[in-house]
């Protein structure tokens, strides 16, 4: 099958990944930070070493900083939940996962959505300090849109909220792995990481890295240290890891930050939005397709595309696509909110995402493919 639901999570996974996560169930199997026997102190200390290697790559201060959870949701999650207080305002953009939309309203958090031009940053960026208010806490918004790529000026509103005393998270789902992310040059307080995606990483691990303190918890329980005090550790990562640790993934996690690292993220992302390029060129000319983006530019959009046939549902088409051996996702992906912007939240839309292993051969079977649509 051809694989293009990469933004879901990457199909294939890196020879090294595999290598290194049977390796740690063969090697690593002791619970890291429980024990004071060998075992246990090798795979603490290797568990320490993806720590001090995931902080050198997002640009982050400390491998203390780094926090390993579920998932990127998970992440999200001890964000949202661990930094705002009743009363207090949020900020998000309008092509937001649910993942940050729905714990906003479960908390009954007063937040405003910043509207995102598809074409101009400039416009965005000034929606972002419009919406900033005096009792404004905490700016939250996506690195790209899952649904259209839509990158936002992430650097730009770092350093407004830094202007304004705002803290500032960012999901970064989509562009961990896939485009250069510097948590200090940027002023990222909380980069919520979903290493499965860009960093070729298993399912089942997700990163938080805190440049910030977190004050509240979602999950409270043993953390290897403080054992005879009966509340939750205050410095990270204890205070955030209750429980044991996924440490095959946390290895997988180590070789995909090597196999990113090794063959270059600016060559990747070149690769991958050519690919991209090229189908909304091919797409542009079917006047059966309609696109919701202008054409994607380096710097501006992720590599991620979605469309729809007229006359026919998402779900149609991505069916149809599947019959024929390719692999896309249909319907809202997760984010109303940007169905909502570009109108699709009746029939969703057809999403294609690429990834490093993604040839030309097959965005011309895929475009083949959509032509034959009847």
């Amino acid at each position: 099958m051809i694989y293009f639901d990469n933004a879901a999570t990457t199909g294939k996974k890196p020879t090294e990944v595999i290598r290194a996560v049977d390796g740690a169930l063969r090697e690593l199997s002791a619970n890291p930070g429980r024990s004071g026997h060998n075992a246990s102190l090798k795979t603490a200390d290797a568990v320490y070493s993806v720590r001090e290697k995931t902080a050198e790559f997002f640009g982050a201060s400390g491998a203390e900083n780094v926090v390993f959870t579920l998932n990127c949701t998970h992440s999200i999650n001890c964000v949202i939940k661990g930094v705002l207080k009743k009363g207090e305002h949020a900020v998000t953009s309008s092509l937001e996962h649910n993942s940050v939309m729905r714990p906003l309203i479960k908390e009954e958090i007063p937040f405003d959505t910043a509207y995102v031009s598809l074409a101009d940053d400039s416009l965005t960026l000034r929606e972002f300090e419009r919406k900033i208010r005096p009792n404004t806490r905490l700016v939250i918004c996506t690195g790209a849109s899952n649904v259209l790529g839509k990158t936002l000026p992430i650097a730009e509103i770092g350093a407004l909220c830094r202007e304004r005393g705002v803290l500032f998270a960012v999901d970064a789902a989509q562009i961990a792995g896939v485009m250069p992310i510097n948590m200090r040059q940027m002023n990222i307080d909380y980069l919520c990481v979903a290493p499965h995606k860009g960093l070729y990483a298993p399912m089942g691990i997700g990163v938080l890295i805190c440049q910030k303190p977190i004050e509240n918890t979602i999950i409270e329980g043993g953390t290897g240290t403080n054992s005879a005090e009966l509340v939750q550790p205050e410095g990270l990562p204890e205070r955030l890891e209750s429980g044991t640790v996924n440490v095959p993934e946390i290895m997988g996690l180590s070789a995909g930050i090597d196999y990113v690292k090794g063959v270059g993220i600016k060559k990747i992302y070149s690769h991958e939005m050519k690919l991209i390029r090229y189908l909304y060129k091919e797409l542009s000319k079917n006047d059966r397709v309609q696109l919701y983006t202008p054409e994607p530019k380096d710097g501006l959009y992720a590599p991620v595309l979605s469309f729809n046939v007229y006359g026919k549902t998402s779900a149609e088409v991505s069916q149809y696509l599947n019959d024929k051996g390719i692999a896309v996702r249909g319907g809202l992906h997760c984010a109303t909110s940007a169905h909502r912007q570009i109108g699709t939240l009746d029939i969703g839309a057809v999403r294609v995402s690429v990834a490093a292993f993604n040839t030309p051969a097959e965005i011309t079977s895929l475009i083949k493919a959509i032509k034959q649509i009847k």
